[in-house]
């Protein structure tokens, strides 16, 4: 698994699922807006009435967009609306997470349709995969028989090189290394024929930010997520960057420096595996970090001081990066409750006033709102925006 594949790896595209360049050009402009008449369609993409008519034709004939109720206004003909069909498309979306794994099916809008959840020591192989086939079977074998065809891929969301991320000896440790030569596709296509796609996790989070948070308010903007490990994207020009090798935006190896000066990487210093060595520490048995629904509220005398910690070095490290990119705002998401979260952004920004600012301008510091599910999410809207979408750095910033 070296950068390419964890850029984008795929098996087969599903050639009935590619669009042409203009229909990917009005899905587009639809899912960032929701609903609009054709009109506004062909005022957004500068594509001619009748153009767009004939697309809108093809495109609910496919089953991919749907008309609402008409909307009559004082004079004319009333407003018809357009928008997606949330039965269009779906997409699965695997997190593969340092203690825990998360497979979901997400419709046309994101939306999470069915989602299974499991937790492990370490993420071995054949666990993960067996998750996989397992999970696959059930989440699409509750979906009507008639919208089984249109599941368009499955996207996969893992850490950059997995398989150093432990600390296990012998034949345990040798088997988690074999990470490193899986081949995802082959994987997965000896129980599924659908096509693949391997991105990292927390470029995937930052895809699910953009697409269905609070992303596309911002053109270039930071991204922070902390799970196990902190980790994060960049979106430049309104759109994810994911850099040559598919690991732009590793700010957890963003470097810090310790209380004693020693040099650090920020995920020692702004990850929750801290807090969980906290807990271990204190006698309390850590797995609650990870339960589905998330409930922190029994553990405040420990995530008050972690949440401390990691504000200030996010403070930190938010203008580390603003110096060498002009962010207009770093996003704060992770795999912690909403309440925590919103502490979490809040004493950052008051940690960022009383920082060192000469000659960098202050980034706005705001919250994500996909939360905890965003690497899953990502990771499953990877087969959506390959097939469906375009990128919006193709002259689309004003859409």
């Amino acid at each position: 698994m070296d950068g390419d594949s964890i850029r984008g790896q795929s098996a087969g595209v599903n050639q009935s699922g590619i669009r042409d360049h203009n229909e990917r050009l009005i899905l587009t402009v639809l899912q960032r807006h929701r609903a609009l008449p054709a009109a506004d369609l062909s005022r957004r993409t500068g594509l001619s009435k009748p153009t767009v008519s004939t697309i809108l034709r093809n495109l609910e004939s496919d089953g991919l967009i749907r008309r609402g109720d008409p909307v009559r206004g004082r004079v004319g003909k009333p407003s018809i609306p357009i928008e997606l069909d949330p039965d269009g498309t779906f997409s699965v979306g695997l997190k593969i997470g340092r203690r825990s794994a998360d497979l979901l099916l997400i419709d046309f809008y994101g939306t999470v349709r069915g989602q299974l959840h499991t937790t492990y020591d370490y993420p071995m192989p054949d666990a993960v995969f067996g998750f996989l086939k397992e999970g696959l079977d059930k989440l699409l074998g509750a979906l009507p028989t008639s919208l089984q065809a249109r599941v368009c891929g499955i996207g996969i969301g893992t850490p950059f090189e997995l398989w150093k991320w432990h600390d296990l000896a012998g034949l345990a440790a040798e088997k988690f290394r074999s990470w490193k030569d899986i081949d995802f596709a082959k994987e997965v296509a000896a129980f599924s024929n659908l096509p693949v796609f391997v991105v990292n996790d927390a470029t995937a989070a930052c895809h699910a930010e953009h697409l269905y948070g609070h992303g596309h308010e911002f053109r270039d903007y930071a991204y922070f997520f902390i799970g196990s490990f902190v980790g994060g994207g960049v979106v430049l020009n309104g759109t994810v960057f994911e850099g040559n090798q598919g690991n732009a935006g590793a700010l957890g190896s963003m470097r810090s420096t310790g209380p004693l000066g020693e040099a650090q990487q920020l995920i020692d210093v702004a990850s929750i595996h801290l807090l969980e060595t906290r807990l271990t520490e204190s006698g309390l048995d850590p797995s609650v970090l990870w339960q589905q629904p998330q409930d922190w509220s029994g553990l405040s005398r420990h995530v008050e001081p972690w949440v401390g910690q990691t504000a200030q070095e996010l403070a930190k490290a938010s203008l580390s990066i603003c110096s060498v990119i002009d962010f207009e705002a770093v996003l704060i998401d992770g795999a912690f409750p909403a309440d925590v979260r919103d502490e979490l952004v809040d004493r950052t920004r008051r940690y960022l006033v009383n920082q060192d600012k000469r000659g960098l301008i202050e980034p706005q510091i705001e919250a994500g709102n996909v939360g905890h599910n965003a690497r899953a999410i990502g990771a499953a809207s990877s087969p959506i925006f390959s097939q469906f979408l375009l990128n919006t750095n193709a002259g689309l910033s004003a859409i």
